[in-house]
């Protein structure tokens, strides 16, 4: 039985903040479009290629943990999804730091990929 969309753009987004796939370059690339951007909570702006070349190092000198919350979906037309939420991460050092968060994923030749990410730290 094919899995809900809900369900299949929360697994989806969940992978992206596990360490493995944060890691590794080959599952990145499968996971964003081409003309992905992302406005960071840290404030920066990004596209694929910055993320490609800085996210696997970050991810191997300073991993961090995700716990998702309150993670809802919304089909925005055919074929594109907007999925918000919150994260908890927490940092090397074991402090917390909270985030809500947007994506846009968009179905292409049968895989989705994120096109856009926002995250906007809480207090």
């Amino acid at each position: 039985m094919e899995k809900n969309l809900k369900t299949i753009i929360y697994d989806l987004e969940t992978s992206l903040l596990k360490p493995e796939i944060r890691s590794s370059t080959s599952d990145l690339d499968l996971l964003l479009a081409d003309d992905f951007r992302e406005f960071g909570s840290s404030g920066e702006i990004y596209d694929k290629k910055l993320i490609l070349e800085r996210l696997p190092k970050d991810t191997q000198t300073s991993p961090v943990e995700f716990l998702v919350s309150d993670f809802q979906i919304q089909e925005l037309g055919e074929n594109i999804v907007l999925a918000t939420f919150k994260t908890d991460k927490t940092l090397p050092d074991k402090s917390h730091v909270g985030a809500l968060r947007t994506s846009i994923w968009r179905k292409n030749n049968n895989s989705w990929q994120m096109i856009f990410h926002q995250g906007t730290p809480t207090k």
